[in-house]
């Protein structure tokens, strides 16, 4: 009864804050507020043209505070070690498992510590490509070949990996492709404007299945 209670209470949280947006905040040592105005361009993208109310100035969440709860959609990066107390790996399941969203973007160095914090916190689930047939490709924007390409690094294919607990993606994670750099303001790092239109339709595509489903 009081798991009842608690994923009730939890699911009145999400649904009272429909379209926000969060910052994950870890510990570790890596850089978890990198790429500053990656969300910040993204919500504006997102509110002009997937019609969401995504307030602008996202805010940032410990991933032990109860305050994940308050938002259908954490966004995590960075390029070094992450590490998840008991606490947190409690925490951040039980926000998944109830509704919550998380989506990953490799900004290149935080492969191998979020593969395995993550165990800490799905110990029975492993990563899987998630085909391209999938809706995460197919909302507004469609992007028939899956996870596009926007920063090279080791000259490898981008992928888009999930983590499905019971049948849903829970998880999302975009690797070798630093899908956020190209969200950030177009100075930092002179993407094109066909990369940084193509990285922010494919954010947009996440933030509209996230919210969704």
């Amino acid at each position: 009864m009081k798991h009842f209670l608690y994923i009730f209470f939890i699911s009145i949280s999400f649904f009272n804050n429909a379209q926000e947006v969060a910052i994950l905040k870890y510990d570790g040592g890596g850089d978890w507020y990198a790429n500053p105005t990656a969300i910040p361009n993204l919500v504006a993208f997102c509110n002009q043209n997937i019609k969401t109310t995504i307030a602008k100035n996202p805010q940032s969440v410990a991933v032990n505070s109860d305050d994940i709860f308050n938002y259908p959609l954490l966004f995590m990066t960075g390029h070094g070690n992450v590490l998840f107390s008991d606490d947190d790996a409690n925490n951040l399941r039980n926000y998944l498992i109830s509704g919550g969203f998380l989506h990953i973007s490799d900004n290149y160095g935080l492969d191998k510590y979020i593969r395995r914090e993550l165990k800490k916190v799905f110990p029975l689930l492993t990563f899987k490509e998630v085909p391209t047939n999938h809706p995460i490709y197919n909302q507004t924007f469609v992007f028939s070949n899956g996870m596009p390409k926007i920063h090279e690094h080791d000259k490898n294919a981008a992928q888009g990996f999930g983590l499905f607990y019971e049948g849903r993606l829970v998880v999302f994670y975009d690797y070798e492709t630093d899908l956020s750099d190209g969200w950030e303001d177009e100075i930092i790092h002179n993407n094109p404007k066909e990369v940084r239109e193509k990285a922010l339709k494919m954010g947009a595509n996440i933030v509209e299945y996230a919210f969704k489903n």
